[in-house]
């Protein structure tokens, strides 16, 4: 664990007096956020940990109220819409005095667990080529880069519900940390994802955080960087060391945060929230 997350996750009171607490505390978003697999499960409709980063943000900065209603799957239209499996719309959760919000949305946005199964199953029979990448290219074109373009929108028009509903509150959106190294190199013996295919993987998710950012900026948010503090904990890290778990995971969802990386992640929200 680095100092920025002992320190933000230290429990000690000088760590708390140093945030603005939030007297109403909303966490909304994904898998990412809701801590797929991560014990302990306390809702396993939405994969949801009580050890994601929403509920040791709530810990860190004790607010007066705290509702977490991130899913696993969800997209951005689950935040106005019932999520199967789901207790309605995420921002039904949203209320006028809501006054700290945190989001994690967008991979499922943009076909995160296709683009996984997809790669993994071309870099078997292709290790050393780029298959995957060469499946997303069409006339010379990435369309899963034009697709996480043609998503922006919504990701905007999300941040602006939440002002809607919520027009006092400090919106904080994170990006997505680490998956595959950052340095382009692949692991074959860990996850089948191809020679050429890794240092595309690591662009494209760069490409995500990087307009999550953008947008963040533009609709009032503030954005929370948790890959740059989660490089060298890749999924091609031993265990122990990786914050995100490759196929055979051990303590989290394949490809999802395992409890030290939602340790990261609620370090970067934390810091963020003063």
């Amino acid at each position: 664990m680095t100092l920025a997350v002992t320190a933000a996750l230290g429990g000690t009171a000088g760590t708390a007096e140093a945030a603005t607490q939030p007297s109403r505390y909303v966490a909304l978003g994904d898998s990412y956020a809701s801590g797929a697999g991560v014990p302990d499960q306390v809702n396993s409709a939405c994969s949801r940990s009580n050890h994601n980063y929403p509920s040791l943000v709530n810990s860190a900065l004790a607010p007066a109220a705290h509702t977490d209603v991130t899913c696993g799957g969800a997209t951005t239209a689950d935040m106005t819409t019932t999520q199967k499996n789901s207790d309605g719309p995420q921002f039904n959760a949203l209320t006028a005095d809501t006054d700290l919000v945190t989001l994690t949305i967008g991979g499922n946005d943009v076909g995160f667990t296709d683009i996984i199964q997809r790669c993994l199953a071309l870099g078997v029979f292709m290790p050393n080529g780029a298959p995957c990448k060469a499946s997303y290219t069409v006339n010379g074109r990435d369309q899963l880069a034009s697709k996480i373009d043609a998503t922006a929108a919504a990701f905007g028009s999300t941040l602006d519900g939440i002002r809607q509903r919520s027009p006092h509150a400090s919106i904080l959106m994170t990006g997505y940390p680490v998956i595959a190294p950052d340095n382009g190199a692949d692991c074959p013996l860990t996850v089948s994802i191809a020679k050429g295919d890794a240092p595309w993987l690591r662009d494209t998710e760069k490409h995500l955080n990087a307009v999550i950012a953008a947008q963040a900026n533009s609709h009032g948010a503030r954005y929370v960087d948790t890959y740059t503090p989660s490089i060298g904990h890749d999924i091609c890290q031993p265990s122990g060391v990786r914050w995100t778990e490759p196929l055979i995971a051990n303590g989290a969802a394949p490809f999802h945060p395992n409890a030290a990386g939602q340790r990261a992640m609620a370090a970067g929200v934390i810091a963020d929230a003063r």
